[in-house]
């Protein structure tokens, strides 16, 4: 829609379109982003263009100082930036409303950002989870007082298994690498996403698995633990003793030898 938008307004000011930036999936909020610093040397390299159409200043970027710095590099260009969406323009009217609209941004991503994180750190203090469920749990979404809840349940086929896991290693006679293997022969896998498909556990991951506090029932948002209200998957006694067993080895592989 946006692309469609911007040629729209190109044909209405006599322009020819000779290239097309898009960063697909990407925030405003940095200017770092791969497609903007390609059209950046693009527009230092041809020399030859006249103007930057984007759909909404916001579009372009969120903060002035990235604002400023992206617009100067216009300037050293010759180029004139076009807004679909807003009237802007190098009279002095148009510069400031330039001006406004960019701190507008810039307010508008900072505020919700901070209202983003607020609404996360209260789902946390509710016990909620935040973002995907750890291996052995699902997010599942369903209705409570007649409205939406995004909540966290036992993975019926994975759960048991991670269990499993930490009452094998809390036994002392496993190394992660054996315990990894055998929970792969077990059919213990990832949860497939859209981008990857299900695999096998690795080392690495079952490390974490291991050290992970929500299988315990708590979870940690910014270094702080709450109680959360999804089901824990091993008793505290367990996740002690594997705790203090990953603590006294090297990778989890070898006991370290200390002295008397």
């Amino acid at each position: 829609a946006q692309r469609e938008a911007n040629k729209r307004k190109a044909q209405s000011m006599g322009a020819l379109v000779v290239k097309e930036f898009a960063d697909r999936g990407e925030s405003a909020r940095s200017a770092n982003r791969p497609e903007l610093q390609k059209m950046l040397a693009y527009l230092k390299e041809d020399g030859g263009i006249d103007y930057v159409i984007v759909h909404k200043l916001d579009r372009l970027a969120r903060n002035r100082a990235d604002d400023v710095e992206i617009n100067r590099a216009f300037e050293e260009a010759g180029v004139r930036l076009v807004s679909t969406s807003e009237n802007i323009d190098q009279t002095p009217g148009g510069l400031l409303v330039h001006g406004i609209m960019a701190s507008i941004a810039e307010f508008y991503s900072k505020n919700l950002s901070n209202e983003v994180k607020k609404g996360m750190a209260e789902k946390v203090r509710g016990g909620g989870c935040i973002g995907r469920a750890p291996l052995g749990y699902r997010n599942v979404i369903t209705t409570k007082n007649g409205q939406e809840a995004r909540i966290v349940v036992v993975d019926e086929v994975r759960g048991p298994l991670v269990t499993w896991a930490f009452k094998a290693y809390a036994s002392g006679e496993w190394t992660l690498r054996r315990l990894a293997e055998e929970l792969t022969l077990r059919g213990l896998t990832t949860v497939p996403i859209a981008s990857l498909p299900e695999k096998p556990v690795t080392v690495q991951l079952l490390s974490k698995v291991l050290h992970n506090p929500f299988y315990v029932g708590e979870v940690v948002y910014q270094g702080v633990h709450y109680a959360g209200s999804h089901e824990p998957l091993v008793d505290r006694a367990t996740y002690e003793t594997v705790q203090t067993l990953l603590a006294t080895r090297v990778n989890g592989e070898r006991t370290v030898k200390h002295a008397h």
